[in-house]
């Protein structure tokens, strides 16, 4: 498993995360091949790293309503 350096990733919340620090997603732009995702109640917790492609399919498949039951 390769490691990943996050400790210079600027992070942002997700726009559906609500004002009172809640059920937030953070993800980091900051490389090219691969999206970062950690929850931001935890930030020295675990991350998720992702492939660009699967990354955006995981999106557009939200933004879809196809993982809504």
């Amino acid at each position: 498993m390769r490691s990943i350096d996050l400790s210079a990733a600027t992070w942002r919340k997700s726009s559906y995360s609500n004002q009172d620090g809640g059920a937030c997603v953070e993800v980091s732009d900051d490389f090219a091949a691969l999206v970062p995702v950690r929850d931001s109640k935890t930030l020295h917790g675990p991350v998720l790293v992702f492939a660009v492609a699967g990354w955006a399919t995981f999106v557009a498949a939200l933004r879809d309503g196809e993982l809504i039951d």
